[in-house]
């Protein structure tokens, strides 16, 4: 009897629900978190925490530790995951609305699929992948043109272009981490990018003069709460519930959460954060959204999943 059969659907639909909304409302958080602590230092904490954590509890477990070769692989994937995309994400939160960061952060999936055509060569360029790809730059196009008349103000292009080469990090690191020597365990790879991220991040932070500017005594409450949450509920439970999944449901049922985070994220910053929920908005995500899909519905010739995932 398979072993699904044994499974209650109340642990698959907490775990969904987790990744679903946890990992949506974390690009909110982020924005709370970013108008009180400089974004590259907030980032270094919270990955500096949560990746001592998840891989301090790996090796409690008695797991084995990646090999030297295998933290040279780490520390390159963990540079473009967490300096170019989180990193990225932090700072160009300063500057941009956190839903529409979210929707910004949707076109992963359509820089893996170039990235699968043209260095995996799992896909091809079909039609379709075509079509669904200009449709994703449509929506960018829709929320950052100023030429447009559909109402609200553009995302700021400094931060839209941080969040691009941010999408871009993530896809690239997703790429390699298919090519290059990685622990077998997801957990420890995961835990041991979090905390090596997190130290590439204090380190920028430091460069930058942003200690300088921090005063812990001046952060609020709520701050505090947003990075204690981004911890615990974004990187740890969220992280632990997504690796759950994947050993119990297809890689397919699992990367839905890439098309309802961003709506988690608009519906968030728009009763929470007051941000802005017009037709150019609207608009913007539905074209990405639809891109999405097509791209992630689209078969390849092996399937793989990023060795991390969400915010």
């Amino acid at each position: 009897m398979d072993a699904s059969t044994h499974r209650p659907a109340w642990k698959t639909l907490l775990a969904f629900g987790i990744i679903y909304f946890v990992w949506g409302s974390t690009y909110y958080a982020i924005r709370v978190g970013v108008r009180e602590v400089p974004p590259f230092l907030l980032a270094a904490m919270r990955f500096l925490i949560a990746g001592a954590a998840l891989y301090g509890w790996t090796g409690a477990g008695g797991e084995r530790g990646p090999s030297g070769r295998q933290w040279a692989s780490i520390s390159l994937v963990a540079f473009l995951i967490f300096v170019v995309d989180y990193g990225l994400v932090f700072w160009a939160e300063v500057r941009v609305p956190s839903g529409l960061a979210a929707v910004m952060l949707a076109t992963i999936p359509a820089f893996m699929a170039l990235g699968e055509i043209f260095v995996l060569g799992t896909q091809r360029l079909t039609a379709r992948l075509v079509v669904a790809l200009l449709i994703g730059l449509g929506g960018v196009g829709v929320l950052v043109s100023r030429s447009l008349n559909l109402g609200g103000a553009p995302i700021d292009r400094r931060g839209a272009a941080a969040l691009v080469v941010a999408a871009m990090g993530w896809s690239i690191a997703s790429v390699l981490a298919r090519k290059l020597p990685l622990p077998e365990s997801k957990v420890v790879s995961s835990g041991a990018q979090m905390l090596a991220g997190g130290v590439f991040l204090a380190l920028i932070s430091c460069a930058l003069g942003e200690y300088r500017e921090f005063h812990a005594a001046n952060v609020s409450r709520g701050a505090w709460i947003a990075l204690a949450y981004l911890i615990v509920a974004g990187s740890i439970i969220a992280f632990t519930a997504y690796v759950w999944l994947l050993h119990h449901e297809s890689p397919t049922k699992v990367g839905t959460y890439a098309y309802v985070n961003p709506v988690v994220a608009v519906l968030l910053g728009y009763f929470l954060g007051g941000e802005e929920l017009g037709l150019r908005t609207i608009l913007g995500t539905l074209f990405v959204l639809i891109s999405v899909v097509v791209i992630t519905t689209t078969k390849t010739r092996k399937s793989g999943v990023a060795a991390m995932a969400g915010r």
